[in-house]
């Protein structure tokens, strides 16, 4: 089977690893790639926006499947244009069902219609009304700006200071803002492949890093470290997560006329009143898809196959922990410094899932981005796993403060 995978990041770089192992992989093309990627042709001349031009080289090359990586094109209705004009086969949901990720707004009004368990909130279109709620609100509280922000879009304010200025910061007159009660507990992140009234939920659970610095502290960023299996987090609240979230989420949507198929990634928090969710997203979470895809041993294209004809499949994972720590550029998630020289020995490239770095040598890179590069470590406990993570991540050279990392990856689980 030929394959084109949309993306240019590391998500999209652990997709083309996964589809290279399948048995029924032929070609595999990405769009746009980056200079990590080795398994894939890059197709680079066409940007991610121009839906028809992406449709028309998957026609030509004989796609059978075209696997949408990032929210944005999905938002955009890439996977409309691809079905409707071309008749190709895309995993990633249409722009309606979308909306899971792309409107706050959208997705918390589905869960309160259906009583599925989340923090009560409220949705203003008014900066005025916004900070008048908050004057007679209890701190901690959550602002979220409605619409994609690349995991930044989240501000947890402490006092009515900072939430007045994050009203300020994510919302603009006439633009929703969720504003909603903090939630105090463990978080897991839950990956489940969807079609239509059929759902096949991830074995294993992982568990990402939002905050940039070490102790969870700093702002909110895309995710600066990630590990799996998470043991600690028992069973029995993953078990809840699927029965009392997942199930009625996946029936809510067809019962409100959409037809999901694609990724549906719950992120859940463990209170003491239960699991509640604390968002969707309707793509694989970056950087949770680098280790969750290293541990699977399904092949990845027959899982498609299967959720596709909604045949029932188990996905099963190597008896393995995985750590990946990610390594940002300078000021990040704030406007990076971007050109600064990193230096990967090739003896440790294969356990780097690179995001934003352009390659200049065999061994030199430039950062490109402000996630640059995810580095894996594996062992048979957690311990051994972050030992090798930060092994290889000591191995990294860089100038100075080009980049930083959290030293802490995986701390939840100790």
């Amino acid at each position: 089977m030929n394959t084109l995978v949309i993306g240019s990041g590391g998500r999209e770089a652990a997709i083309v690893k996964a589809l290279a192992k399948s048995k029924h992989s032929e070609k595999i093309y990405i769009l746009n790639g980056n200079d990590g990627v080795t398994e894939a042709e890059c197709v680079t001349d066409i940007d991610v926006s121009d839906h028809q031009k992406i449709g028309e080289f998957a026609r030509d090359n004989k796609i059978d499947w075209v696997f949408i990586g990032p929210e944005a094109p999905l938002s955009e209705g890439l996977t409309d244009t691809l079905e409707d004009d071309f008749g190709l086969k895309v995993f990633g949901p249409r722009k309606y069902e979308a909306q899971m990720e792309s409107s706050k707004a959208f997705t918390k009004a589905l869960m309160e219609k259906y009583d599925i368990p989340t923090a009560t909130h409220k949705t203003f279109t008014s900066v005025e009304d916004s900070k008048t709620y908050l004057k007679t609100s209890d701190f901690p509280i959550v602002l979220k700006k409605d619409g994609l922000a690349a995991g930044k879009g989240v501000i947890i304010a402490h006092t009515l200071e900072e939430a007045l200025d994050g009203v300020d910061a994510l919302q603009t007159e006439g633009e929703e803002l969720v504003i909603e009660e903090f939630l105090d507990g463990d978080e897991f992140s839950l990956m489940v492949f969807v079609n239509g009234d059929t759902f096949i939920p991830f074995n294993i659970i992982a568990q990402d890093h939002k905050r940039a610095y070490d102790g969870d502290k700093g702002p909110n960023t895309g995710g600066m470290g990630v590990y799996a299996p998470v043991d600690y987090i028992d069973q029995k609240y993953v078990d809840e997560a699927i029965e009392k979230i997942v199930k009625p989420t996946v029936d809510a949507m067809v019962s409100e006329g959409m037809n999901y198929f694609g990724v549906l990634y719950l992120g859940a928090i463990v209170t003491k009143d239960g699991v509640k969710t604390i968002e969707y997203n309707a793509r694989l979470g970056d950087p949770e898809a680098q280790v969750l895809l290293d541990l699977m041993e399904s092949d990845l294209l027959e899982v498609l196959m299967d959720l596709d004809k909604k045949q029932a499949t188990e996905l099963k994972f190597r008896d393995e922990y995985v750590v990946g720590v990610m390594l940002a550029s300078k000021n990040y998630p704030g406007t990076p410094v971007l050109g600064s020289e990193v230096v990967i020995p090739e003896s440790i490239q294969d356990d780097c899932i690179i995001s934003a770095l352009k390659r200049t040598g065999d061994t030199t890179f430039q950062t490109s981005g402000g996630r640059t590069v995810l580095v894996l470590g594996r062992g048979q406990t957690i311990e051994d796993a972050k030992t090798d993570a930060y092994n290889k991540v000591s191995q990294i050279e860089f100038e100075n403060d080009a980049v930083f990392y959290r030293k802490d990856i995986g701390h939840r689980a100790f």
